[in-house]
Parts: C-alpha cells; structure tokens; sequence
C-alpha cells in the first residue's frame, strides 16, 4: 500500500442534508437520542443496548425515536459518521504542526485524540467488542479503520529522518496504542492518572518521529 489511491473512499458522508428542514427543538431531541446512545454502549455494550433503553435515558418517547431514525442500526450508522469525522479532524491537525514537532506539540495532539475518544470511545468500544453483524457495516468500517490509518501514518512517516516503509502500519500502531490505552482507563477504570498516560504515549510518538533522539523539545 504506497498511495491514498489504492485506498477505497469512505463511504460515510461528513454531513447531513436531512437535517436542514429540522428546526432547534428537533434537533435537540435528536443529539439527545444520540447522546444517550454513546453513554448506554459505554454500560450495556452494543448488543445489550435496545431502543427503549435509548428512550428511557433520552426521555423521548419510542414514536419520538422513529421520527428521527428508522431503527438501531441507523443510530449507529450516524454515530459512526460523527465519529469518522471528528477523527478525520484530528488526524488532519498533523498537517498544521511545525517541522519539526515539539514535544508539547506532539502531547497537545495526544489529548486532542484523547478528547475524541472521550467523545466516541464508548461507541467504538462497543463496536470492537460485539457490533452489527452485517457484513456490508462491517466491511465499510474496516475501509475507514484503514484509511484513518493510512492517512496518519502517512503523516507521520513524512516527518520521520528513516521513513517507515508501511505508513498503515505506523498509523494502525498509534491509533491502537491510543484507543486501546483509553479504554483501560474509562471503561477497565484501571487506576492510572490520564495526563501521565498522555505524557508517556507523546514521548513514545516523538521517539517515532525521531524528534526524541535529536532534539531536548
């Protein structure tokens, strides 16, 4: 894999023209439903979420939930969307970074990942471990999975003095190191302080980038 274009493109779109004849009030229901959804994944999973789950924590009522989606697997699909997105944005913070990055550049990035995952952990989490079976959902999110990959490490791999020969690799590696630390933390409630894991995984990043054994940052 040498080249963005041998990647297939995201399905998933960054916006929602149907959303357009929705007034406020609507919408508020709407990221309500959303909301609430997030928080349920983080405590029940995916599988053990249901839709009067959904409108209990909401306050909406089930007609209410209809209006705004046609079942679960819609919900999904949009917290999906949401998620790729806001990763997309974040990933993309690379291209505005000084050459070369500081170390308070990199940890600055780290915790505007961190506060994604805060934001979409829970969702994620429950996809990895028992999302949709639906073959045509899962094959999408993996072509996302890599491209947001792909993409990073790309970034990455620009920045380093003995370029990384796999930029997916490189990409996967750090995703996963983040993801998966933030998980042992918010879901495994493992008894860690979240700003030394910060400062550990952007000491590791820099060491990546072969900033951390030429430069003092």
């Amino acid at each position: 894999m040498t080249s963005d274009t041998q990647l297939p493109p995201p399905s998933a779109t960054t916006t929602d023209d149907s959303l357009a004849h929705l007034g406020p009030r609507a919408l508020r229901a709407r990221e309500a439903i959303l909301d609430s959804t997030r928080k349920l994944f983080l405590e029940r999973g995916y599988a053990g979420t249901r839709i009067n789950n959904i409108t209990d924590a909401c306050g909406v009522s089930r007609a209410g939930f209809y209006t705004y989606f046609k079942d679960k697997m819609e919900v999904i699909e949009v917290l999906g969307r949401d998620a790729y997105r806001d990763c997309m944005t974040v990933v993309s913070e690379w291209d505005t970074l000084p050459r070369p990055a500081s170390f308070d550049d990199v940890r600055t990035w780290v915790t505007h990942y961190m506060r994604f995952m805060d934001e979409h952990g829970a969702f994620m989490n429950a996809l990895a471990e028992a999302g949709p079976t639906d073959e045509e959902f899962r094959a999408t999110a993996q072509r996302l999975v890599m491209r947001t990959a792909f993409l990073l490490g790309v970034s990455l791999r620009s920045r380093q003095v003995e370029p990384t020969h796999a930029p997916e690799a490189l990409g996967l590696s750090v995703v996963s190191m983040i993801e998966r630390t933030w998980t042992q933390i918010h879901v495994r409630s493992l008894p860690i302080n979240p700003e030394d894991i910060v400062d550990t995984i952007a000491q590791l990043i820099w060491n990546l980038l072969d900033a951390g054994t030429t430069s003092d940052g």
